[in-house]
């Protein structure tokens, strides 16, 4: 098996192809928000996932995967071209340049057949793909239109997790066989507003979820930027969130306007009563309906993985096909009392990573060594054996996969957020991870946050300008200074970041 084609990438020209007869298929399977510890095979206390899992025990987990910009666009964007946002152009919802070269583009012009399949969410045309059909913008649940290079269609009456899968299905069955292939099958769930189709609603209906030990976290000793964030559960979550029955014959703005607020009181149905639910009895009830509601859409996702593994073992794909399942960043599930991501807290920068490749990695591994989203390009293009640019900032992942960690391999990260006020109120901040510690600097306000990860894995204590931790943040702001160089980040969006030019109205101009 090659790993890297022999001659260099040059600025500038394309890599010849490098035809194999074991160059491995490709199927990288992306949800949106599916945190890490809602998945069993990575220990979940609330729900079972068996058809990821599955990947888990005939692959690679890797617990330490992280998001460079824990955020839709952005991390989307870092996946397809390994890059950060400050160089790739996309640090917040704004427009991806499609002629920016990018894995799909280097492995089509290495002899892939390549497919973009469901959440594309980067404002302009997939490029480099044979053939792509995507949501326009973030997409509905329910009823979904799909684009396509010279057309759309609305699948009334079905489910999106469901056609997004048909497709890829599709993709697989029609695609020539005489090349390997590449297909990228995201799908919207589990995103915001956490819509399930009926079969999986009813499986949750009457489960109870346990609250995360954090959920009351009074955010004591951390900066002011955890306080002024609109991303809780007991505070932020709308009439919409929460599914609430407007009244009867409200529709248009009026409509909207009501779904929109933040209810401080509601009345449900116990036991054939009406009961009003205020402060802390509402809380816990929002976020049992938060949780079932998401956990819903999760399951749908996980059946349609046990679709997809099951036509590649009936048609003898299995053994040389990577098959990846991770999501675009991680998410808070009540954490902190918080649902969305955003925040270089743990649950929102971890992402699941679970690969599976019977010819070449052996079963049910693990591996703690630390890897970025920018590093998924570069793993590609080496197990396909293609030539890696030299200006993808990240690394491949394929030694690691079969075993054999290299000694330089990084031992801390890079963050940057951007988006700021945004939506949700989250400060901007950039900040580093070790194995042992991080550090976050909210670079607007001026405050900063220390964590020992080892003795405080729960983030609840900041131990910035605390006596003892001279030393150690000493070493961690040289180390934040020497990342943010090597990664060139220049504070090129530090102050202005580009127009959203990837929801509404801007997301519909095909071909362009």
């Amino acid at each position: 098996m090659r790993t890297l084609a022999t001659a260099a990438l040059l600025a500038g020209t394309i890599a010849a192809p490098v035809l194999a007869a074991d160059q491995p298929n490709i199927i990288f399977i992306m949800s949106d928000d599916h945190a890490a510890h809602a998945i069993g095979a990575y220990g979940s206390r609330i729900n079972q996932t068996p058809n990821i899992d599955r990947l888990a025990r005939e692959g690679m987990l890797l617990r330490n995967v992280f998001a460079t910009n824990s955020i839709c666009t952005p991390s989307r964007a870092a996946i397809l071209t390994g890059q950060y946002s400050h160089l790739n152009g996309v640090p917040v919802f704004n427009r991806f340049d499609s002629s920016r070269m990018t894995v799909a583009r280097l492995l089509q012009q290495g002899g892939y057949y390549t497919g973009m399949i469901g959440k594309w969410h980067l404002g302009s045309d997939p490029a480099g793909f044979d053939r792509w059909e995507i949501l326009p913008g973030q997409g509905s649940y329910k009823d979904p239109l799909v684009y396509t290079a010279t057309g759309e269609h609305t699948y009334t009456g079905q489910y999106v997790t469901d056609v997004i899968t048909d497709l890829a299905i599709d993709f697989l069955k029609t695609r020539p066989r005489n090349k390997p292939f590449f297909l990228m099958l995201h799908h919207k769930a589990p995103h915001r507003p956490w819509e399930p189709d009926a079969t999986h609603r009813a499986q949750f209906e009457n489960r109870w979820i346990p609250e995360p030990e954090t959920f009351w976290d009074s955010y004591a000793t951390r900066t002011d930027a955890l306080r002024e964030n609109q991303q809780r559960v007991v505070d932020d979550m709308t009439r919409r969130d929460l599914k609430l029955t407007p009244p009867d014959g409200l529709q248009g703005p009026e409509l909207t306007q009501w779904l929109g607020v933040k209810p401080t009181t509601v009345t449900v149905t116990r036991d054939g009563q009406s009961i009003t639910l205020t402060g802390e009895a509402l809380g816990r009830w929002k976020y049992q309906r938060y949780m079932r509601d998401y956990l819903a859409t999760i399951q749908s996702v996980d059946d349609n993985v046990g679709r997809v593994l099951t036509f590649l073992d009936r048609n003898g794909l299995a053994r040389n096909t990577i098959v990846v399942y991770t999501s675009d960043q991680g998410f808070f599930l009540g954490d902190h009392g918080l649902f969305d991501k955003r925040f270089m807290y743990e649950e929102s920068l971890r992402m699941p990573f679970l690969v599976r490749w019977p010819a070449a990695i052996a079963r049910a591994t693990t591996s703690t060594a630390m890897a970025l989203n920018v590093d998924f390009a570069p793993t590609f293009l080496d197990a396909a054996g293609v030539a890696i640019p030299p200006d993808m900032q990240g690394r491949s992942l394929l030694p690691i996969l079969r075993g054999r960690t290299p000694g330089d391999w990084r031992t801390s990260m890079y963050y940057r957020y951007y988006h700021d006020p945004g939506d949700h109120n989250t400060r901007a901040h950039y900040g580093v991870r070790t194995q042992t510690h991080k550090l976050i600097c909210y670079w607007k306000k001026d405050q900063w946050e220390l964590f020992d990860l080892v003795a405080d894995p729960q983030e609840m204590h900041n131990l910035y300008n605390q006596p003892g931790q001279e030393k150690i943040t000493a070493s961690l702001k040289a180390e934040l200074v020497r990342q943010k160089n090597v990664v060139r980040d220049d504070d090129q969006f530090a102050n202005e970041q580009p127009p959203n030019g990837v929801d509404g109205p801007v997301a519909r101009l095909r071909g362009k």
